[in-house]
This record gives structure tokens, sequence and C-alpha cells, in this order.
């Protein structure tokens, strides 16, 4: 594993920025709870060839809100397809479950097919820096694919944990998750978006996983990242045990201090491939990501923002061509394996999320607790799901 890197000054009471480039701490698998299908090298998006992923963490203060100062608990996370420095756009579809939020740029996405520059998150009301600060990267880089751009920014919202109108992501923050992106292992959990989150009211956060094809099935790799902060603690379903049930709101294992019934939250979802697939495929393949969400429990409430995007880093240069491209398409009666490894990989990044997140105290004393490990070893020893 690679060591935790201080990007910026010290913990609590002054900005920090941690950058970590390797995960130090137990992934679900680690802990026995048992999936689908065969993960790729880093069990992670990265493990489609070509794609970097970077956070930048912010962390600062204790103690009462206090709107500009904090305690800031937020950051933002990058991902480049094709890696930091190029260009190319991807071919591209998205997708929402339910609408309450953000994700910039789906118009034109929508439009042409491609995406053509980074995918971000962030808190909901850090996307317009972030989403600028994108347009100021690629300029000052000179990565712009055209004359224009419309970066694609994503959120959900840690305001029970964090200074959310205290605006404390910029541009700064987002060119260090932009610059320190990398392949390999992707920190999890209380980092880059999903540092202020919680999910399934536990502590959430980012999460990622990744399936391999057989060589039957073409040898094609699938990675989703998510950042999770959605979903009601009763709800919370764990490789089909109901675990929500049996670690119920409690003061050993609270649910937070929002008043019943609570929120749904939301979630973003990031799909990649390496299969030759064109913009409605993919759209398609965004879609399966909400039966990877519905594994675990959720139904998408009213108020969930759960918004995913697909893309295929095959077909490279397709929008650079000279008037028309030669394109590879993956024939729709060959897509049913993509689709399960998205599901597949969808549902463990969530749990993944969750058991890497941290406990984590925030705004007026506000805590979301971590996913006890033993407690949900034991949950799936009773229902004959724990994979020793």
């Amino acid at each position: 594993m690679r060591p935790v890197r201080i990007a910026r000054a010290a913990l609590l009471g002054m900005l920090v920025c941690v950058a970590l480039s390797g995960q130090t701490t137990p992934r679900a698998r680690d802990l026995g709870v048992p999936f689908d299908g065969t993960p790729g090298r880093w069990n992670a998006i990265t493990d489609v060839f070509g794609v970097e992923v970077g956070h930048t963490t912010l962390i600062s203060s204790e103690g009462e809100l206090v709107v500009g100062k904090g305690p800031v608990r937020t950051g933002v996370t990058a991902i480049h397809p094709r890696g930091r420095r190029v260009s190319d756009p991807v071919f591209a579809g998205y997708y929402a479950l339910n609408g309450n939020g953000e994700m910039t740029g789906t118009i034109w996405v929508e439009e042409s097919g491609f995406m053509e520059g980074p995918f971000m998150i962030t808190n909901t009301h850090s996307v317009g820096v972030v989403r600028d600060s994108v347009i100021a990267w690629q300029v000052e880089k000179n990565m712009m694919y055209q004359r224009f751009s419309l970066p694609v920014v994503a959120e959900t919202f840690d305001g029970g944990l964090n200074d959310v109108n205290g605006f404390h992501v910029k541009r700064e923050h987002a060119f260090d998750a932009l610059e320190e992106a990398v392949t390999g292992p992707v920190p999890e959990g209380n980092v880059g978006g999903g540092t202020g989150m919680r999910c399934y009211q536990f502590k959430g956060g980012i999460g990622t996983s990744s399936r391999k094809l057989t060589d039957d099935e073409g040898g094609y790799t699938v990675g989703v990242l998510v950042q999770a902060n959605f979903g009601r603690r009763d709800q919370l379903t764990i490789a089909g045990t109901p675990v929500g049930k049996e670690l119920p709101c409690s003061d050993r294992y609270p649910c937070g201090n929002r008043p019943p019934p609570a929120r749904e939250g939301s979630i973003i979802i990031a799909v990649a491939t390496d299969a030759p697939l064109v913009a409605h495929q993919l759209k398609r393949l965004a879609r399966r990501a909400s039966l990877g969400v519905a594994r675990t429990g959720s139904t998408s409430g009213n108020s969930s923002g759960d918004i995913f995007i697909a893309f295929s880093t095959g077909n490279p240069g397709a929008a650079r061509a000279d008037k028309t491209a030669d394109l590879k398409m993956l024939l729709n009666d060959e897509l049913n394996p993509v689709f399960e490894a998205t599901v597949q990989a969808t549902e463990e990044a969530i749990i993944n999320a969750m058991v890497a997140a941290e406990t984590m105290t925030g705004i007026n004393g506000n805590t979301a607790v971590r996913l006890p490990h033993d407690e949900l070893r034991k949950v799936l020893r009773k229902y004959s799901r724990l994979s020793e």
C-alpha cells in the first residue's frame, strides 16, 4: 500500500487536503461479505485501462457551525476516463433514477453522445465552482476538445456534517484532484466528494468496485465508482441480509439527528468500461446501476438525487475522426454480461464505501457512525451469508 500524504497543513484548526493514493482500510470482501462476479486487479474503476481517480479532502475545525468558517467536512473527486493527459472524448450516456440532484453537462452528453472531459463529484453547493474550475484547468493545460467546454459535475448534499453554505471548495482544490489523479487502488470512505456523506444513516462516502468478464464474454472490464449519501437504516440490505433491521437506530448505533421520516439522500454513480459501446448502449448501462442500488435496499425516494453516467474507453479517436469514423460496437445480444457486471460492481461499490468510512463528527456535534464491522459479520453469519 502507498503511504498517506498530507497535501496541506495539519488536522483540525487548519485546512487539510489529504491526498491518498492507496486503500489502507478493510474492504467488504475482507470482512467476508460474499459478492457475485470476479473483480479486476484493484477491484476498482481504475481496472478499466486509462481511468484515473483523484481526491481532494477538506477537513478543518470542530464544534458549532459558523457559516464560512466551519466545521468543514467536504471535498472533490475527479475521474479522468483516459487519464489526465488525454483529451480524447469518450462515448457516454446518463440516467436519472430520481432527479432531486444535479449533474451538469448532461444535455450535451445526451445530444452529442460524448463526454468531453473529466467527470467530477463534490457537494451540492460547490458544483458551480468545480464546473468553472474544470474549464480553467482545461484552458491552462490545453486540454479543451473544442473552443467551449460543458463539464460534467455531480453532487450530493453533505450539510449534515459540513458547513455547506461556507463554500469551502475552491479552484485549487478541484485542480489538485484533477492533477493528483492516478490509476491503481482508489481510496474509499471519507475522502474527496464523499468526505461528509452518510449512507443508510451510517457514515458513507466514496466506494468503488470492478468486474472482469470471461474470455467467452469478451474479456471486458466494468468499473464503478459511487458517492453514496442515501438510504434509511431500515432499508439496508447487504448480501441479501436485512442488516439495517438487525442494526436499527439506537444509542449505540445512532441514525443522526434528522427527525423522522429520514430523507433518502442521494447517490452519484460513474460506470466505466472498455467494452466498445456507443452512446445509446451506455445509457442502457447507466440504467442498470439502478439495480445495483436496489440490491442494497434503496427504493429511490422522492427527495433522492440518484443520477448515473456510463462511459466507454473503446473507440479512441472517434470524436476526432475526419468526417467519418470507423466504429466497433458490441452487439446488443452480447450486452447481458456487461449489464450483470454493472449491477454487481455497483452493489459492491456501495458496501465498500460504507465499510471504508470512519465515524465522523461535524457541525454542531452531529455524528455519523461507521458501519460496525464485527456486528456486520455477526449478522452475515446469522443468515449463513458470511464468506469465511
